[in-house]
């Protein structure tokens, strides 16, 4: 899969930006996807995609599908990122989703350091827990990374959880590589250094914390996109919501108070008596 131009990323983060503003407004998806698909520059292949994603969705009514049917346009993390939202039960909103794909694409458009947009993405993933598996193949199949870096991801699928990964950034920057020629002027290291200097002591002085601070770090220190994190709940959102569970209560004890109130209904006043009809049947009764 070729990289894309500047212009895509451009056009890419206006359309999960409009598409994220009005799902919240309610509007359904076909609809956004039917008038955000007339916004966009003609010049580049997102109208094309859209158009596709569109189709698509008239049948399974899910983004994550079509979006890997065009995989030579939307990337596997992309893709990944929408299906974690699209699952049942998934604690992941779209909203959140699309908030995250759009601060990327804006990213990519200023062509990033590798090893900020590669921090970026995983702790996309770590934040939300959208999978390291998946994940982590999603983020090595993306273009803008080369072999080295591709390589190193995935070897981070089966270091993760047994390596601290602040030692894992650590291990390949040029700062490990420093420290290391200070004891052996002749070190060479095995593996391509991937992380500058800066990385590595920011790793060094991380290691054996949350990830989440050395993340922080990075956004402080070196200027690293911030990944959106997850909205709190808002007081007043959960202020009303529970008064609305009361009301609810409240109705449904008054329909059971009247059902209670009502007099007991008199089978009597229904029942049919012998001498309402019209006598017994003639031969009722004899022996044949």
């Amino acid at each position: 899969m070729p990289r894309l131009e500047r212009e895509e990323h451009v056009e890419q983060a206006y359309f999960f930006a409009a598409f994220r503003e009005r799902l919240i407004d309610g509007l359904p998806s076909q609809q956004i996807l039917e008038s955000i698909n007339h916004e966009l520059l003609s010049t580049t292949k997102l109208p094309l995609a859209v158009s596709f994603v569109r189709a698509e969705m008239k049948g399974s009514g899910l983004l994550a599908p079509a979006m890997t049917r065009i995989s030579h346009y939307f990337t596997p993390f992309q893709t990944h990122v929408i299906a974690q939202a699209e699952l049942d039960f998934s604690r992941f909103a779209m909203e959140e989703a699309l908030l995250v794909l759009e601060r990327e694409a804006k990213f990519k458009a200023d062509d990033p350091p590798l090893p900020a947009l590669f921090v970026y993405q995983f702790e996309a993933i770590s934040r939300n827990r959208l999978g390291y598996t998946q994940g982590l193949a999603a983020m090595a199949a993306d273009p803008f990374y080369n072999e080295d870096w591709k390589d190193y991801i995935l070897t981070l699928r089966a270091r993760l959880g047994d390596v601290d990964f602040a030692d894992l950034i650590f291990v390949r920057s040029e700062y490990f590589a420093a420290e290391r020629r200070k004891i052996n002027p002749d070190f060479v290291p095995k593996f391509p250094m991937l992380f500058g200097e800066k990385e590595g002591k920011i790793a060094r002085a991380n290691r054996g914390r949350d990830p989440l601070y050395l993340f922080s770090a990075l956004q402080r220190q070196l200027g690293y996109p911030e990944v959106p994190r997850p909205r709190r709940g808002d007081a007043l959102e959960s202020r009303v919501y529970v008064l609305e569970q009361k009301i609810l209560q409240l109705e449904n004890r008054l329909k059971l108070a009247e059902s209670n109130a009502q007099p007991e209904f008199d089978v009597s006043q229904v029942l049919v008596h012998p001498e309402d009809t019209a006598g017994v049947p003639t031969g009722w009764g004899r022996k044949a």
